[in-house]
């Protein structure tokens, strides 16, 4: 049944919407009803009904609980689903979290669904044009909540996070540029562009934490910054040097620069293969080894903080020195087999973590080479 009430340009597009939801009519009529021309009592152009079709194919393609509600939810509903999301979609959120004080928890489980969503959004709909969309929808739906009329679960428990904690819109804005660059681009010439690339994907997160943890307000906040920056990029080139393979076939990314590449003579077709040539470990050495010199640069950091938050600094970044320990351990072959922390490593970054909140004399940052690779 088409929707009533509407001019000509709905009747045109309703059976095209009905198709492209494969026949779903109560979504298609959803999906027209959200179009705020719709609600002001004209019909939507066109290009409204087209974008709310790429939305609408986005929706089908990600979890119910991501679509906008009809009504915004209570604080208190939202914090509720954004702890859910946090608690079910991290392994690791409980261990991290036991280290912080109870009343942040709420905080950086909104900023951690912030940033979930954001990426669902990106990578799991498996569509570039409609994952475009929906990243625009959120960037629109983050400018509603710093004016505050947020809706969404996220937006109105980040709404509050905000507040409290004085966050300006900018860190949350360059994540979305990191997002949306992974839409368009998948190689990278020179280290430098990766770098760029962190800067928006992982460094807003870092600054994100000093905010909410009370760090970004005083008067060497330009240097926590900096530090911070240099931790979040030696975790993020941790991640891409651990993923080289599931990178490049399940997205099509290679964030190994391709001058390096060049340089050390690794080609694509072996790297899709999953041989380890000489030549790649070579060049993973090299890049594992420039990785290792952000993790140093950034360890001062962590005796610039609170002790709560120095504990969690201390435990991410040793764990990110653990992925390139197992990097080294298989000698540099991430093509064969993922590399991963081992339980015992686990255990001991753990053992250490509780120690250093239940012992405030144990020191933190020190000896950061948490275990020896293999010769």
């Amino acid at each position: 049944m088409k929707p009533t009430g509407t001019k000509e340009p709905v009747n045109l597009e309703w059976d095209a919407l009905v198709r492209a939801l494969h026949g779903d009519e109560a979504l298609a009529r959803e999906t027209l009803e959200r179009s705020p021309n719709l609600a002001a009592g004209t019909a939507p152009s066109r290009n409204e009904i087209a974008k709310e079709m790429l939305l609408a194919r986005g929706w089908a393609a990600l979890p119910q609980g991501y679509r906008p509600p009809e009504v915004a939810p209570s604080l208190d509903e939202a914090r509720a689903w954004c702890r859910e999301l946090a608690e079910t979609h991290y392994e690791n959120f409980h261990v991290a979290s036991w280290f912080l004080p109870k009343a942040l928890r709420p905080h950086f489980h909104a900023i951690y669904a912030y940033c979930r969503v954001s990426d669902d959004l990106g990578d799991e709909v498996g569509d570039t044009e409609v994952a475009l969309a929906l990243l625009d929808w959120w960037a629109s739906e983050l400018d509603a909540c710093y004016a505050g009329n947020a809706r969404h679960p996220v937006f109105v428990a980040l709404a509050e996070t905000i507040r409290e904690c004085e966050i300006p819109k900018e860190p949350f804005a360059d994540l979305l540029v990191a997002f949306r660059q992974d839409q368009t681009v998948t190689r990278y010439q020179t280290m430098e562009d990766v770098l760029q690339y962190c800067r928006y994907s992982a460094n807003p997160v870092g600054r994100l934490v000093l905010y909410v943890s009370g760090e970004a307000n005083n008067s060497d906040r330009d240097e926590k910054f900096r530090l911070s920056d240099e931790t979040c990029t030696a975790l993020q080139l941790a991640n891409f040097w651990q993923d080289v393979r599931s990178d490049l076939l399940t997205r099509n990314r290679i964030y190994i620069p391709q001058n390096d590449m060049e340089f050390f003579e690794v080609r694509e077709a072996d790297m899709e293969a999953g041989v380890a040539t000489d030549s790649f470990r070579g060049l993973l050495r090299t890049e594992v080894a420039y990785a290792r010199t952000f993790f140093e640069e950034g360890l001062p950091l962590i005796a610039m903080v609170r002790r709560d938050l120095a504990i969690d600094l201390d435990l991410f970044s040793r764990g990110g020195l653990e992925i390139l320990n197992a990097i080294e351990k298989q000698d540099y072959d991430v093509l064969s087999a993922r590399p991963a922390i081992s339980k015992s490593a686990k255990m001991g970054l753990a053992f250490r973590a509780a120690s250093a909140k239940l012992l405030p004399f144990l020191n933190l940052g020190k000896s950061h080479r948490v275990s020896e690779p293999a010769d």
